[in-house]
Protein backbone atom coordinates (compact mmCIF):
# COMPACT_ATOMS: atom_id res chain seq x y z
CA UNK A 1 0.00 0.00 0.00
CA UNK A 2 2.81 2.41 0.88
CA UNK A 3 4.58 1.83 -2.45
CA UNK A 4 1.32 2.50 -4.30
CA UNK A 5 0.90 5.79 -2.41
CA UNK A 6 4.46 6.84 -3.24
CA UNK A 7 3.87 6.04 -6.91
CA UNK A 8 0.67 8.12 -6.98
CA UNK A 9 2.42 11.03 -5.26
CA UNK A 10 5.25 10.81 -7.80
CA UNK A 11 2.82 10.85 -10.72
CA UNK A 12 0.89 13.81 -9.25
CA UNK A 13 4.03 15.89 -8.92
CA UNK A 14 5.80 14.86 -12.14
CA UNK A 15 2.95 14.49 -14.66
CA UNK A 16 3.31 16.89 -17.55
CA UNK A 17 6.70 18.24 -16.51
CA UNK A 18 9.48 18.76 -19.02
CA UNK A 19 13.02 17.48 -18.43
CA UNK A 20 16.02 19.16 -20.06
CA UNK A 21 19.27 17.22 -19.58
CA UNK A 22 22.16 19.34 -18.34
CA UNK A 23 25.74 18.56 -19.23
CA UNK A 24 28.70 19.41 -17.04
CA UNK A 25 31.42 20.55 -19.42
CA UNK A 26 35.04 21.43 -18.90
CA UNK A 27 35.15 24.78 -17.09
CA UNK A 28 36.98 27.86 -18.29
CA UNK A 29 39.38 27.41 -15.36
CA UNK A 30 40.25 23.88 -16.52
CA UNK A 31 40.84 24.99 -20.09
CA UNK A 32 42.91 28.00 -19.07
CA UNK A 33 44.99 25.99 -16.57
CA UNK A 34 45.73 23.44 -19.29
CA UNK A 35 47.11 26.27 -21.44
CA UNK A 36 48.92 28.02 -18.59
CA UNK A 37 46.73 31.12 -19.01
CA UNK A 38 44.56 31.08 -15.89
CA UNK A 39 46.52 33.60 -13.81
CA UNK A 40 46.66 36.02 -16.73
CA UNK A 41 42.91 35.86 -17.34
CA UNK A 42 42.10 36.10 -13.64
CA UNK A 43 44.03 39.40 -13.52
CA UNK A 44 42.38 40.70 -16.71
CA UNK A 45 38.84 39.74 -15.67
CA UNK A 46 38.25 40.09 -11.91
CA UNK A 47 35.89 37.62 -10.28
CA UNK A 48 32.96 39.47 -8.73
CA UNK A 49 29.75 37.45 -9.12
CA UNK A 50 27.86 39.71 -6.70
CA UNK A 51 28.03 42.56 -9.25
CA UNK A 52 24.94 41.26 -11.02
CA UNK A 53 22.96 41.51 -7.77
CA UNK A 54 23.23 45.30 -7.65
CA UNK A 55 19.86 47.08 -7.63
CA UNK A 56 18.74 47.95 -11.15
CA UNK A 57 18.84 51.69 -10.38
CA UNK A 58 22.59 51.36 -9.74
CA UNK A 59 23.33 49.85 -13.14
CA UNK A 60 22.56 50.80 -16.71
CA UNK A 61 23.60 47.46 -18.20
CA UNK A 62 23.51 43.76 -17.34
CA UNK A 63 26.52 43.04 -15.11
CA UNK A 64 28.45 39.86 -15.78
CA UNK A 65 31.91 38.93 -14.55
CA UNK A 66 34.39 36.18 -15.24
CA UNK A 67 33.31 33.04 -13.37
CA UNK A 68 35.86 30.42 -14.41
CA UNK A 69 34.10 27.49 -12.77
CA UNK A 70 30.53 27.47 -14.13
CA UNK A 71 30.04 24.21 -15.98
CA UNK A 72 26.38 23.25 -16.36
CA UNK A 73 24.49 23.85 -19.58
CA UNK A 74 21.63 22.47 -21.67
CA UNK A 75 20.45 22.75 -25.26
CA UNK A 76 17.67 24.85 -26.78
CA UNK A 77 16.64 25.49 -30.36
CA UNK A 78 16.11 28.99 -31.76
CA UNK A 79 14.27 29.73 -35.01
CA UNK A 80 12.64 27.71 -37.78
CA UNK A 81 14.19 25.28 -38.41
CA UNK A 82 15.73 25.24 -34.91
CA UNK A 83 19.37 26.28 -34.57
CA UNK A 84 20.86 24.51 -31.55
CA UNK A 85 22.62 26.40 -28.75
CA UNK A 86 24.16 25.39 -25.45
CA UNK A 87 22.96 27.79 -22.74
CA UNK A 88 23.71 28.39 -19.09
CA UNK A 89 20.38 28.27 -17.23
CA UNK A 90 20.90 31.19 -14.87
CA UNK A 91 18.57 31.89 -11.93
CA UNK A 92 20.46 35.14 -11.31
CA UNK A 93 19.35 36.93 -14.49
CA UNK A 94 16.26 37.18 -16.69
CA UNK A 95 17.38 37.54 -20.31
CA UNK A 96 18.15 35.08 -23.09
CA UNK A 97 21.10 35.86 -25.33
CA UNK A 98 23.29 34.01 -27.83
CA UNK A 99 26.03 35.07 -30.30
CA UNK A 100 24.93 36.23 -33.74
CA UNK A 101 26.46 35.59 -37.16
CA UNK A 102 27.52 39.24 -37.23
CA UNK A 103 29.64 38.90 -34.07
CA UNK A 104 33.18 40.06 -34.81
CA UNK A 105 34.88 38.84 -31.62
CA UNK A 106 37.20 35.85 -31.55
CA UNK A 107 35.14 34.42 -28.65
CA UNK A 108 32.21 33.94 -31.02
CA UNK A 109 34.36 31.83 -33.34
CA UNK A 110 34.43 29.15 -30.63
CA UNK A 111 30.64 29.01 -30.24
CA UNK A 112 27.46 28.51 -32.21
CA UNK A 113 26.08 31.71 -33.76
CA UNK A 114 22.50 32.50 -34.70
CA UNK A 115 21.82 33.08 -38.38
CA UNK A 116 18.65 35.19 -38.55
CA UNK A 117 18.44 34.91 -42.35
CA UNK A 118 18.18 31.12 -42.06
CA UNK A 119 15.03 31.30 -39.91
CA UNK A 120 11.55 31.83 -41.33
CA UNK A 121 10.18 33.03 -37.96
CA UNK A 122 12.77 35.66 -37.00
CA UNK A 123 11.57 39.21 -36.32
CA UNK A 124 14.09 41.98 -35.68
CA UNK A 125 13.72 43.99 -32.49
CA UNK A 126 14.15 47.73 -32.04
CA UNK A 127 16.31 47.70 -28.88
CA UNK A 128 20.03 47.25 -28.43
CA UNK A 129 21.38 44.74 -25.94
CA UNK A 130 24.39 45.40 -23.73
CA UNK A 131 26.23 43.33 -21.13
CA UNK A 132 28.91 45.07 -19.10
CA UNK A 133 32.25 43.61 -18.08
CA UNK A 134 35.06 44.92 -15.93
CA UNK A 135 37.31 44.70 -19.00
CA UNK A 136 35.35 45.17 -22.21
CA UNK A 137 31.72 44.52 -22.94
CA UNK A 138 29.25 42.56 -25.02
CA UNK A 139 26.69 44.31 -27.16
CA UNK A 140 24.25 43.60 -29.95
CA UNK A 141 20.59 43.82 -30.88
CA UNK A 142 17.36 42.15 -29.89
CA UNK A 143 15.01 40.00 -31.89
CA UNK A 144 11.95 37.79 -31.48
CA UNK A 145 11.89 34.10 -32.25
CA UNK A 146 10.27 30.71 -31.81
CA UNK A 147 12.25 28.93 -29.07
CA UNK A 148 12.29 25.13 -28.78
CA UNK A 149 13.05 23.78 -25.32
CA UNK A 150 12.73 20.01 -25.09
CA UNK A 151 9.47 19.30 -26.93
CA UNK A 152 7.89 22.68 -26.10
CA UNK A 153 7.80 25.81 -28.25
CA UNK A 154 7.70 29.37 -26.93
CA UNK A 155 6.22 31.89 -29.36
CA UNK A 156 7.58 35.39 -30.01
CA UNK A 157 10.35 35.25 -27.40
CA UNK A 158 12.57 38.31 -27.13
CA UNK A 159 16.31 37.52 -27.01
CA UNK A 160 19.66 39.22 -27.38
CA UNK A 161 22.00 38.73 -30.35
CA UNK A 162 25.53 39.65 -29.39
CA UNK A 163 27.82 41.28 -31.95
CA UNK A 164 30.87 41.73 -29.70
CA UNK A 165 32.01 39.57 -26.77
CA UNK A 166 34.78 39.74 -24.20
CA UNK A 167 37.71 37.42 -24.72
CA UNK A 168 37.09 35.23 -21.68
CA UNK A 169 33.84 33.88 -23.18
CA UNK A 170 35.97 31.91 -25.61
CA UNK A 171 36.68 29.46 -22.81
CA UNK A 172 33.22 28.90 -21.29
CA UNK A 173 31.52 25.62 -22.27
CA UNK A 174 28.23 27.29 -23.23
CA UNK A 175 27.22 29.61 -26.09
CA UNK A 176 24.81 31.94 -24.30
CA UNK A 177 22.64 32.44 -21.22
CA UNK A 178 18.97 31.76 -20.48
CA UNK A 179 17.82 33.74 -17.44
CA UNK A 180 15.34 32.23 -14.96
CA UNK A 181 14.91 35.08 -12.46
CA UNK A 182 11.87 37.39 -12.25
CA UNK A 183 10.62 39.55 -15.15
CA UNK A 184 11.59 42.76 -13.36
CA UNK A 185 15.27 41.98 -14.03
CA UNK A 186 14.91 41.81 -17.80
CA UNK A 187 17.13 44.39 -19.46
CA UNK A 188 15.88 43.39 -22.91
CA UNK A 189 12.49 44.73 -21.82
CA UNK A 190 10.41 41.63 -22.45
CA UNK A 191 8.94 38.62 -20.68
CA UNK A 192 11.53 35.95 -19.77
CA UNK A 193 11.25 32.57 -21.45
CA UNK A 194 10.05 30.55 -18.45
CA UNK A 195 7.32 33.10 -17.69
CA UNK A 196 6.22 32.88 -21.31
CA UNK A 197 6.04 29.09 -20.99
CA UNK A 198 3.59 29.56 -18.13
CA UNK A 199 1.66 32.42 -19.75
CA UNK A 200 1.26 30.42 -22.96
CA UNK A 201 -0.09 27.40 -21.06
CA UNK A 202 2.81 25.10 -21.94
CA UNK A 203 3.57 23.77 -18.42
CA UNK A 204 1.28 22.42 -15.63
CA UNK A 205 2.71 24.42 -12.71
CA UNK A 206 4.57 27.72 -12.41
CA UNK A 207 7.59 25.95 -10.93
CA UNK A 208 10.96 24.78 -12.21
CA UNK A 209 13.61 22.77 -10.40
CA UNK A 210 17.23 21.71 -10.81
CA UNK A 211 19.28 18.64 -10.07
CA UNK A 212 23.03 19.22 -10.39
CA UNK A 213 25.07 16.03 -10.48
CA UNK A 214 28.76 15.91 -9.65
CA UNK A 215 29.28 13.85 -12.81
CA UNK A 216 29.56 14.96 -16.42
CA UNK A 217 26.07 13.61 -17.14
CA UNK A 218 22.89 13.09 -15.15
CA UNK A 219 22.00 16.68 -14.23
CA UNK A 220 18.51 17.91 -15.09
CA UNK A 221 16.44 21.08 -15.40
CA UNK A 222 12.77 20.33 -14.82
CA UNK A 223 10.11 22.75 -16.07
CA UNK A 224 6.61 22.74 -14.64
CA UNK A 225 7.25 20.91 -11.37
CA UNK A 226 9.58 18.62 -9.45
CA UNK A 227 10.86 15.07 -9.89
CA UNK A 228 11.11 13.17 -6.55
CA UNK A 229 13.44 10.61 -8.11
CA UNK A 230 16.21 13.21 -7.79
CA UNK A 231 15.91 13.79 -4.05
CA UNK A 232 15.29 12.01 -0.77
CA UNK A 233 13.03 13.03 2.11
CA UNK A 234 10.72 16.03 1.91
CA UNK A 235 11.02 19.32 0.09
CA UNK A 236 11.74 22.11 2.59
CA UNK A 237 10.20 25.41 1.48
CA UNK A 238 11.70 28.81 2.25
CA UNK A 239 9.76 32.02 1.53
CA UNK A 240 11.47 34.65 -0.58
CA UNK A 241 12.98 37.48 1.43
CA UNK A 242 12.02 40.98 0.29
CA UNK A 243 10.95 41.88 -3.25
CA UNK A 244 14.23 41.92 -5.18
CA UNK A 245 13.35 40.10 -8.44
CA UNK A 246 16.08 37.60 -7.49
CA UNK A 247 15.54 34.25 -5.77
CA UNK A 248 16.52 35.76 -2.41
CA UNK A 249 16.09 33.93 0.90
CA UNK A 250 17.08 34.65 4.49
CA UNK A 251 19.73 32.57 6.27
CA UNK A 252 19.50 32.61 10.07
CA UNK A 253 23.08 31.44 10.70
CA UNK A 254 25.96 29.33 9.40
CA UNK A 255 27.61 26.99 11.87
CA UNK A 256 30.56 24.60 12.14
CA UNK A 257 30.57 22.07 15.00
CA UNK A 258 27.72 24.00 16.60
CA UNK A 259 29.58 27.32 16.53
CA UNK A 260 28.18 30.27 14.58
CA UNK A 261 30.89 31.17 12.08
CA UNK A 262 28.97 33.42 9.67
CA UNK A 263 25.65 35.14 9.11
CA UNK A 264 25.24 35.92 12.80
CA UNK A 265 21.85 37.57 13.28
CA UNK A 266 20.73 36.43 9.79
CA UNK A 267 21.58 37.53 6.26
CA UNK A 268 19.98 37.58 2.82
CA UNK A 269 21.33 35.33 0.07
CA UNK A 270 20.49 34.80 -3.59
CA UNK A 271 20.10 31.23 -4.88
CA UNK A 272 21.95 31.46 -8.18
CA UNK A 273 22.67 28.62 -10.60
CA UNK A 274 24.81 31.03 -12.62
CA UNK A 275 27.43 31.30 -9.86
CA UNK A 276 29.79 28.41 -9.23
CA UNK A 277 30.72 28.96 -5.57
CA UNK A 278 29.16 30.05 -2.27
CA UNK A 279 29.80 33.77 -1.92
CA UNK A 280 29.70 35.96 1.19
CA UNK A 281 31.22 39.07 2.81
CA UNK A 282 34.98 39.02 3.43
CA UNK A 283 34.68 38.77 7.22
CA UNK A 284 32.30 35.82 7.15
CA UNK A 285 34.07 33.96 4.36
CA UNK A 286 37.46 34.44 6.00
CA UNK A 287 36.03 33.09 9.24
CA UNK A 288 34.56 30.02 7.52
CA UNK A 289 37.82 29.33 5.69
CA UNK A 290 39.74 29.90 8.93
CA UNK A 291 37.70 27.25 10.70
CA UNK A 292 38.47 24.91 7.80
CA UNK A 293 42.21 25.58 8.09
CA UNK A 294 42.40 27.07 4.61
CA UNK A 295 45.13 29.42 3.44
CA UNK A 296 44.99 31.99 0.64
CA UNK A 297 47.03 31.53 -2.54
CA UNK A 298 48.15 34.35 -4.92
CA UNK A 299 44.89 34.02 -6.91
CA UNK A 300 42.84 34.62 -3.77
CA UNK A 301 41.61 31.01 -3.57
CA UNK A 302 41.27 29.42 -0.12
CA UNK A 303 43.34 26.25 -0.42
CA UNK A 304 43.32 23.13 1.73
CA UNK A 305 45.35 19.94 1.67
CA UNK A 306 43.73 17.33 -0.56
CA UNK A 307 45.09 14.65 1.80
CA UNK A 308 42.91 15.75 4.73
CA UNK A 309 40.01 17.30 2.79
CA UNK A 310 37.60 14.49 3.64
CA UNK A 311 38.30 14.99 7.36
CA UNK A 312 37.05 18.58 7.40
CA UNK A 313 33.80 19.38 9.29
CA UNK A 314 30.36 19.99 7.80
CA UNK A 315 29.34 23.60 7.17
CA UNK A 316 25.70 23.94 8.23
CA UNK A 317 23.29 26.52 6.80
CA UNK A 318 20.34 27.17 9.13
CA UNK A 319 17.45 28.46 7.02
CA UNK A 320 13.79 28.93 8.03
CA UNK A 321 14.07 26.34 10.83
CA UNK A 322 15.84 23.76 8.65
CA UNK A 323 19.49 22.73 8.78
CA UNK A 324 21.28 22.08 5.49
CA UNK A 325 24.68 20.46 6.08
CA UNK A 326 27.41 20.71 3.45
CA UNK A 327 30.03 17.96 3.91
CA UNK A 328 33.59 18.51 2.65
CA UNK A 329 32.80 16.35 -0.38
CA UNK A 330 30.39 19.14 -1.42
CA UNK A 331 32.42 22.27 -0.64
CA UNK A 332 35.99 21.19 -1.44
CA UNK A 333 36.75 21.79 -5.13
CA UNK A 334 39.59 19.79 -6.62
CA UNK A 335 41.42 20.80 -9.79
CA UNK A 336 44.79 20.26 -11.46
CA UNK A 337 46.30 22.90 -9.17
CA UNK A 338 45.10 21.25 -5.94
CA UNK A 339 42.16 21.58 -3.53
CA UNK A 340 40.36 24.75 -2.52
CA UNK A 341 37.17 25.53 -0.64
CA UNK A 342 34.05 26.58 -2.48
CA UNK A 343 33.72 29.79 -0.42
CA UNK A 344 34.68 33.18 -1.90
CA UNK A 345 34.11 36.88 -1.15
CA UNK A 346 31.17 39.04 -2.26
CA UNK A 347 27.49 39.43 -1.37
CA UNK A 348 25.77 36.24 -0.17
CA UNK A 349 25.09 33.81 -3.02
CA UNK A 350 24.30 30.10 -2.83
CA UNK A 351 25.70 28.81 -6.11
CA UNK A 352 26.54 25.46 -7.69
CA UNK A 353 28.47 24.25 -4.62
CA UNK A 354 25.26 24.42 -2.57
CA UNK A 355 22.89 23.31 -5.32
CA UNK A 356 24.84 20.13 -6.07
CA UNK A 357 24.09 18.98 -2.53
CA UNK A 358 20.42 20.04 -2.52
CA UNK A 359 17.85 19.57 -5.26
CA UNK A 360 16.39 23.06 -5.67
CA UNK A 361 12.87 24.12 -6.66
CA UNK A 362 11.85 27.65 -7.69
CA UNK A 363 8.15 28.39 -7.18
CA UNK A 364 6.90 31.55 -8.91
CA UNK A 365 3.29 31.10 -7.77
CA UNK A 366 4.09 31.02 -4.07
CA UNK A 367 7.27 33.15 -4.04
CA UNK A 368 9.43 30.49 -2.45
CA UNK A 369 12.47 28.27 -2.94
CA UNK A 370 12.60 24.63 -1.90
CA UNK A 371 15.59 22.47 -0.94
CA UNK A 372 15.75 18.71 -0.55
CA UNK A 373 18.68 16.34 -0.14
CA UNK A 374 19.88 15.41 -3.63
CA UNK A 375 20.36 11.73 -4.41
Amino acid sequence: MKSAFVLLAFLAVSQGIIRIPLMRGKSARQQLEERGLFEEYRRMFPYNPAAKLLPTKEQSVVPMTFDPDTTYYGEIGIGTPPQIFKVLFDTGSSDLWVPSMTCTSSACDKHSRFNSSASSTFQAGTKTFTISYYSGYVSGNTGYELIKISNLYVDHQIFGLTETESDFLEFVPWDGILGLAFPGLSHAGGTPLFNNLWNQGKIPHNIFSMYMSGSAEGSMLILGGMDPSYYTGTMNWIPLYKATNYWNIQIQSITINGNTVACSGSCAASVDSGTSLIIGPDKDINNINGWLGASSNPNGDATVSCVIANLLPDVVFNINGYSFALPPSAYVVQSASGCRTGFASGSWILGEVFMRQFYTAFDFSNNRVGFAQAV
